[in-house]
């Protein structure tokens, strides 16, 4: 099957040499080719250039893509989209008032999602689950992560992660599951930590391999929460059962976690609201990807990660969602963009980066997703007819997307 587009205003992100991330001043730099042509092979990118290179061949369809713009589907790579219900009496009391952590003591929060979600039929959850899939992918998500952390019970856990691995079976969208069964410590854990990591140690992520439900594993590393020396060791728990860590750290305090990730080699440090000089050195030169979850500050009205702080140290940074029902109920990845430039002051250059080819490297994809190269999978977002790319985040309100393809084919 070929599928051929022509007369693209200007094809972004265009790379023609695979890359995994790009860092500090690169970031700023998203080359593109104006009037160009995409060629799709079954569900790969096959070739691409400017249209007086386009290649006379009868493909089995083509698209006239006449003053409009394509670029690779948004990579979010930090999601909670599998829960069951909402949070909306929390937003009311976050108006009138109460802090997160004050929400979280009064039996909110974390807490009050997985006494949903355990009480809910598996069948349940995925009904609820997909109608927020299908959402994202008609904003432009080609590939997803999605994290456990609402069951906090073995059988929760495990619930919710085969509902993931439904979601992936089910539909074109690229996704990656990661078990975050340390998200909060269940009431019954509330005196007993070490007894709820035994039970997440010994007893999920035995099952969770077993069954092949995870590529990842994550842990709430804040204060309140999971300490380091906890976050520690499960990670290193992780490791044994083939698992890289992504974590969450430093939304609400700066303790070292950082530090902590880097040592163990995680893929990801994810929310960054408040970060130090001292983990903004640590970060330098290694394999970890930090990502900001700006619609998170958004909502519940705390700092913006310090994008420009970090980028001009030389960091990589992602953008993702934080799509949950609590800090974040939205998968926008378009309203992400435009808001890590309005708030977090980065470019259109930078927060598309941010969004595609380093939101792929932070779910382990950038080989085959985040960027128009050849081979990589030919998840794409067609808009409408533009003036320039910086529209996406200047008309931030608006729907500028016209079509979505994924694994080359039109959803």
């Amino acid at each position: 099957m070929q599928t051929l587009i022509i007369n693209i205003k200007e094809l972004l992100q265009v790379r023609e040499t695979p890359l995994e991330k790009v860092s500090g001043n690169e970031m700023a730099v998203l080359p593109t080719i104006k009037n160009a042509y995409l060629l799709i092979e079954n569900d790969l990118i096959a070739a691409f250039g400017p249209m007086e290179n386009c290649p006379k061949i009868n493909a089995d369809k083509t698209i006239d893509a006449s003053g409009k713009m394509i670029l690779p589907s948004w990579c979010d790579s930090h999601t909670h989209i599998v829960y069951v219900g909402n949070r909306e009496q929390e937003f009311v009391d976050r108006i009138n008032g109460l802090t997160y952590e004050e929400i979280a003591n009064r039996g909110g929060g974390i807490l009050n999602s997985a006494k949903k979600l355990n009480e809910a039929s598996e069948l349940e959850i995925y009904n609820q689950s997909k109608k927020r899939l299908e959402e994202v992918i008609t904003q432009g998500t080609g590939a997803i992560e999605i994290k456990s952390g609402y069951g906090l019970t073995v059988d929760g856990e495990l619930k919710m992660l085969r509902v993931i691995k439904k979601l992936a079976e089910n539909y074109p969208i690229t996704i990656k599951a990661t078990f975050l069964g340390a998200h909060a410590f269940p009431l019954a854990y509330k005196e007993n930590h070490a007894g709820y990591i035994d039970l997440l140690i010994n007893e999920m992520l035995p099952k969770i391999a077993e069954e092949n439900l995870a590529d990842y594993i994550d842990a709430f590393c804040e204060t309140g929460y999971f300490s380091v020396a906890e976050t520690e060791r499960i990670m290193e728990a992780g490791k044994q059962y083939g698992l890289r860590s992504k974590i969450h750290v430093n939304q609400f305090t700066a303790i070292n976690g950082i530090a902590a990730c880097v040592k163990h080699n995680a893929l990801s440090v994810d929310h960054l609201e408040i970060v130090t000089d001292e983990d903004i050195e640590v970060l330098k030169n290694t394999e970890t990807m930090p990502v900001a979850l700006p619609s998170c500050s958004y909502f519940i009205s705390i700092p913006y990660t310090p994008a420009r702080k970090m980028i001009s140290a030389g960091l990589p940074l992602a953008l993702a969602s934080d799509f949950n029902p609590g800090t974040s109920p939205s998968g926008n990845m378009n309203f992400v963009v435009a808001t890590a430039c309005i708030k977090m002051k980065m470019t259109p250059e930078e927060a598309i980066n941010a969004a595609t080819i380093n939101g792929a490297y932070a779910m382990g994809i950038s080989a085959t997703h985040g960027s128009i190269t050849v081979g990589k999978k030919a998840n794409l977002i067609i808009t409408k007819p533009l003036n320039s790319f910086y529209e996406l985040p200047y008309n931030f309100g608006t729907d500028l997307i016209e079509q979505v393809l994924l694994n080359g084919k039109l959803i």
